[in-house]
């Protein structure tokens, strides 16, 4: 409780810095620059994936030693960690230097002087290697259920310098000069709290002696794990991270920005959402270790009921209010389609299905799908090419949704279930049906009375009552249809009003 009222209380104040960021960033250095920042930020994810999901690996080695109060453990998983992440830095050093002898080709578009596009990258690559060469034991604090200390130790330091930013390009000369300076400073002074906090948690945390092959040897499960978490990477890293580049490839920087707008406000919500759910990522860890299998199963629907009440909500709100938001925002000049807005919003409810079915993939360690992610890569790609050649911006977003209801929708919650829970999926799908009916007919309901009520709202007023009216026609069917939803918010009250 305490993880996810920290993450979602910094996520929601980081999501207002940043917009407001971003709109200083748009008037005072414009949007080529911005679509600059967005593909060198892509690029460095590309040569992030020698990472080979390794925090994801060990967070799932330390829950074990730390339940046993194993420090010894502990200090040898951490040390071989680092051993693995120095080794991952010099490769992508040399891989960095490498692409960027390329940049004159990827960047031949630009109208803006090379050495922005050289300057963008090295800021954010050196941001990125702080992290392996310094941050990488703030896992122990995420796997010990003291995310919090992470959250607040690191994104404050982050919004500082959005702050600091934002203040710089308004008062000096020169502000990309400015924002490329302030990138630096705030990523060392991040990376410094993030290490006080981590020893000051971990006084008794030390650097092992032994060597990388006899750590390496001692703790087998952790290799294997990375081995299965390189290929899940991979398929992330191709549904998050390649969409702008493929945009890029077919069209321009400047709508590459526009769909950076809308991308943010759906990365924020989901920022959100993920505040609440990956925060409990570490207690179902903690469930999974009692070994009882009802148990599991009733959390799981507990918080499948909340995640798709949520969810349901949300994307109401994306699409009933982003057109709204971004006029506000930044301008109309900044709109894209309803098209567009209805793909984008649908591929964010799909993906909302990441969110409890990943915690119990992570709880039980179930990476031993190797394929799945090759062939959500496969479709992703494949999909945003060829549709995005006939159907430009939305038939690349229709590839990246159908990749994430073949994969992550229908495939991982089938893995589950088979694998780990052991339970009816007949059921799981019945669940899932009668909550779209519910939202359906919540959706036409808060809708229907637009007619009656236009004349004495405006239209942003009317679009917020609406999406609150189709919160609690959700809530109420959702309460009436299925005990799950009032097994939770039971649990949720208990806990917001304990003495």
């Amino acid at each position: 409780m305490k993880n996810s009222v920290f993450a979602l209380g910094f996520t929601l104040l980081n999501l207002v810095v940043q917009f407001f960021s971003r709109k200083i960033f748009l008037e005072y250095l414009g949007t080529e620059i911005l679509g600059l920042n967005t593909t060198a930020m892509n690029l460095l994810q590309f040569l992030n994936l020698a990472e080979l999901g390794i925090s994801a690996a060990v967070g799932f080695s330390l829950y074990k030693p730390l339940y046993d109060r194993d420090r010894d453990a502990v200090s040898d998983i951490i040390s071989l960690q680092g051993m693995l992440y120095r080794r991952i830095a010099w490769l992508i050093i040399g891989g960095a230097a490498i692409l960027m002898c390329f940049f004159p080709l990827i960047f031949a578009k630009i109208t803006l002087p090379m050495w922005y596009a050289y300057a963008s990258f090295g800021v954010l690559l050196f941001s990125a290697l702080l992290g392996y060469f310094c941050n990488y034991r703030q896992v122990l604090l995420t796997a010990n259920q003291q995310d919090y200390k992470v959250t607040y130790s690191f994104k404050s330091v982050m919004i500082a310098k959005a702050a600091a930013q934002m203040l710089a390009m308004y008062l000096f000369s020169e502000p990309y000069i400015w924002w490329l300076v302030l990138e630096v400073l705030f990523a060392v002074i991040a990376s410094v709290t993030l290490s006080i906090v981590t020893r000051k948690n971990f006084p008794w945390l030390t650097s092992s002696k032994k060597s990388f092959k006899t750590l390496n040897a001692l703790y087998p499960e952790l290799s294997k794990k990375i081995k299965q978490l390189f290929f899940h990477k991979i398929g992330s890293f191709v549904l998050t991270q390649t969409s702008p580049l493929v945009i890029y490839a077919f069209t321009t920087l400047t709508l590459v920005t526009l769909y950076g707008n809308y991308l943010m406000i759906i990365q924020g919500v989901t920022l959100v959402l993920g505040s609440l759910f990956n925060s409990i990522s570490a207690s179902v860890g903690n469930l999974i270790a009692e070994k009882d299998q009802k148990r599991n199963i009733t959390v799981f629907y507990e918080l499948l009921a909340s995640q798709v009440w949520i969810g349901m909500t949300i994307s109401f709100g994306i699409y009933n209010l982003g057109s709204d938001f971004i006029t506000l925002w930044i301008g109309k000049e900044y709109l894209l389609s309803n098209t567009i807005l209805g793909i984008m919003t649908l591929t964010f409810f799909l993906n909302t299905a990441r969110l409890n079915v990943g915690a119990f993939i992570s709880g039980f360690g179930l990476f031993g799908d190797i394929w799945a992610p090759i062939i959500e890569a496969s479709i992703n790609l494949g999909l945003s090419i060829l549709l995005g050649h006939f159907f430009g911006l939305p038939g690349i977003l229709s590839g990246i949704a159908i990749s994430i209801f073949a994969v992550i929708f229908c495939w991982k919650t089938y893995y589950v279930f088979t694998r780990a829970l052991h339970a009816s999926l007949w059921q799981f799908c019945l669940h899932y049906i009668k909550f779209l009916i519910i939202g359906a007919i919540c959706w036409a309901s808060a809708l229907a009375p637009a007619h009656y009520l236009e004349t004495m709202l405006n239209p942003v007023a009317l679009h917020c009552l609406q999406t609150f009216m189709f919160a609690i026609f959700t809530f109420v069917g959702m309460m009436i249809c299925d005990k799950h939803m009032q097994l939770f918010t039971a649990r949720l009250k208990s806990l917001l009003f304990r003495k």
